[in-house]
């Protein structure tokens, strides 16, 4: 059963959960574990072997950080997880509704041709447009909340399998051809990183002013705040570098979520792994798609780059400057064809 705000706001105090916690958070996390078809064999309210186990279960179904260990996104992760579409009402509110639900709504939305954005189960503003457009073309009253009328004639037009195309997809290479010109000239890159990086950063952008493109630089802790900039300077592509100081491979994430990728993310992301770890000395470590926070709430196609060996990628900045530079080039060009 779905919780409410505010029993998030109240237990999310308690984390993170890993092996050994005890308590009502723990029976909360092993409930909502096996409202998603994954018990646990844990005494209820120990957090032992077999709820750790549960717990990377779910965040690999998820795709965000598998550890075992259930942080703030995970604990977000299972609540939205609880929601079923015409369990509440959904409308555009702050903060945004977010689950499930809003996913379901907006892939139904997006296979009619209503265009939500990303399928992200954000509730934010272009999900309530969509959603006007659909009550606008069904009849309905147009106030942008998905009730049980609005729900009803949704599910009654919807194909039975509920499949077809998105149009969220089309939107996605459309966005990146509303400039008109296949070079980097004119555009905006919105290129960020969460600390210990910020030469890298900082020649990335000086790059891509070069080249004629405007480059905003973000230098924050909190991904959100970053993806809330990027949004506001209605950047065309955002890029996170991240340096993972345990690793000595490259890997580079686009968002891939509730049954949904960015094809245009992935295509970046391909065209920077293809390049980067031999430009670097890095091993490869191929692509992946997540639905980390940063790619997630970014409304336009993005990144995060994840650069193990600190010392040799320090030592390669300006070797990192002009791949990143060239593959949004590639990328650009590759859209126009």
């Amino acid at each position: 059963m779905a919780t409410d705000n505010h029993e998030v706001s109240t237990e999310i105090e308690s984390l993170p959960l890993a092996i050994g916690s005890l308590g009502n958070t723990v029976l909360d996390l092993q409930f909502r574990l096996a409202e998603v078809d994954l018990p646990c064999e844990d005494s209820p309210g120990t957090f032992g072997a077999s709820t750790s186990a549960a717990v990377r279960n779910f965040q690999e179904r998820r795709a965000i950080a598998v550890t075992g260990i259930c942080d703030k996104q995970t604990w977000s992760a299972l609540v939205e997880a609880g929601y079923e579409l015409g369990d509440r009402l959904l409308y555009r509110r702050d903060p945004m509704l977010r689950g499930d639900d809003v996913a379901d709504l907006q892939r139904r939305l997006s296979t009619l041709g209503f265009d939500p954005g990303l399928i992200d189960g954000i509730f934010g503003n272009h999900t309530a447009d969509a959603l006007k457009d659909f009550q606008r073309n069904a009849g309905l009253p147009i106030d942008g909340m998905c009730g049980a009328k609005t729900l009803s004639d949704l599910l009654r037009v919807q194909s039975p399998e509920g499949g077809g195309f998105l149009v969220s997809s089309l939107r996605e290479r459309l966005q990146v051809l509303e400039t008109g010109n296949r070079t980097l000239a004119s555009r905006e890159f919105a290129i960020g990183e969460v600390g210990g990086f910020a030469p890298g950063v900082v020649a990335i952008c000086r790059g891509l002013r070069l080249a004629g493109a405007r480059a905003l630089e973000l230098h924050d802790p909190n991904p959100s705040r970053q993806a809330t900039a990027a949004n506001t300077a209605n950047a065309d592509c955002f890029i996170s570098i991240r340096i993972a100081p345990e690793r000595t491979s490259c890997t580079t994430a686009f968002y891939s979520g509730f049954h949904y990728e960015s094809v245009t993310s992935r295509q970046l992301a391909e065209i920077v792994q293809e390049r980067l770890p031999a430009a670097l000395g890095l091993d490869d470590a191929g692509i992946c798609g997540m639905a980390l926070p940063i790619l997630r709430e970014t409304r336009m196609s993005a990144i995060e780059v994840q650069l193990g060996s600190p010392t040799v990628v320090v030592q390669q900045t300006a070797a990192l400057a002009r791949v990143i530079v060239a593959s949004l080039g590639a990328w650009v060009d590759l859209n126009f064809c």
